[in-house]
């Protein structure tokens, strides 16, 4: 298939629609993240449907002394990407395109879940993205449109202003996509030295040790659980590892199950031990917060939850999460 390369809404509106249109809304710099979404997109369409992939880089939602100006343009290599993913068509309007006039005066603003972790280290960083998102998506007109996991205060902002605002689009998350060694997909990887990558591996370190940890809790607390009595449930604690004097076995039956100061402490120790690497790891926020509205959790929380982390290493600043569930027996998500 060829893909179409759009630069302005009346191209886009013009092409003939059969099926459903599913949307991919990206700022270029596209990789094995982006064309993830975009397979997933093509799936949902289906074979009538029509793909749309939006590339253009939003500078309402880059903040004082951030890297707009070195933001990766890289727009035949995306178009190839693309195409090679499934999509129709590529959207790369100019910034006049979409707004027109300059900088709009009416925009979308997050509430207090945009003031939190990433709203809160980065001031109207999330006015600018739903603006530019609510924008996009009068713009090209969707049935679905697909963001990653990765950006998971993002995605939940998304959900919330098109419920809010009764968009009437379905609103889709797709799984982080990592690479080999644990690292998230990012358009600012490049951006990483040799060494400032070893050490940017911390962040899903860090992650995948508070997982583990909520893991063993969970295997814990079903094995407690399993044994009828008191002194058979100790020994078969015994069996797997934990004391008597360590964990006694009706307190890890009847404990809130997961444990979130747990899992935070253990994903702490792994960015503290990277804040000592050459080059070290310079942590802005470790949270493991309710996906509803981004607060915190509590030690008798039950339900899905977001282990999130965000650190700079050199002049980069990446971010990082996981889903975990608590209050069922099973382990991470």
């Amino acid at each position: 298939m060829t893909t179409a390369l759009l630069h302005t809404a009346q191209e886009l509106h013009a092409r003939t629609r059969k099926g459903r249109r599913a949307v991919v809304m990206t700022m270029g710099a596209l990789h094995e993240g982006h064309a993830t979404l975009v397979r997933a997109a093509r799936e949902i369409a289906g074979p009538d449907g029509e793909v749309v992939v939006t590339v253009f880089v939003n500078p309402l939602q880059f903040g004082a002394g951030e890297d707009l100006d070195r933001y990766p343009r890289t727009l035949e290599a995306d178009l190839k990407i693309a195409e090679q993913a499934g999509a129709d068509a590529v959207f790369a309007p100019a910034v006049d395109e979409v707004y027109p006039g300059g900088d709009p005066q009416v925009r979308v603003t997050a509430g207090p879940m945009g003031e939190r972790l990433e709203g809160s280290s980065r001031p109207g960083h999330f006015d600018g993205m739903l603006t530019v998102v609510a924008k996009l998506l009068h713009l090209t007109r969707p049935d679905v449109a697909l963001y990653g996991q990765k950006d998971a205060q993002q995605l939940a902002l998304i959900r919330r202003m098109v419920r809010d605002l009764n968009f009437g689009i379905e609103i889709v998350g797709v799984p982080t996509v990592r690479e080999e060694d644990g690292l998230a997909l990012s358009s600012r990887n490049r951006f990483l030295s040799p060494d400032e990558r070893r050490t940017a591996l911390a962040l899903s370190r860090a992650l995948f040790a508070g997982r583990d940890r909520h893991a063993a809790q969970e295997a814990l607390r079903a094995r407690a659980l399993e044994v009828p009595a008191t002194q058979a449930r100790a020994e078969a604690l015994s069996a797997i590892g934990e004391s008597r004097a360590a964990a006694d076995a009706h307190a890890v039956a009847t404990a809130a199950p997961g444990g979130p100061a747990a899992v935070r402490a253990a994903a702490r120790q792994v960015l503290d031990e990277a804040m000592r690497y050459d080059p070290p790891l310079e942590p802005d926020y470790l949270a493991l917060v309710d996906p509803s509205d981004f607060t915190e959790i509590g030690d008798d929380f039950t339900g899905e939850a977001v282990l999130a982390v965000a650190a700079r290493v050199g002049a980069t600043r990446l971010i990082d999460n996981l889903p975990l569930t608590f209050g069922t027996l099973g382990a991470a998500s």
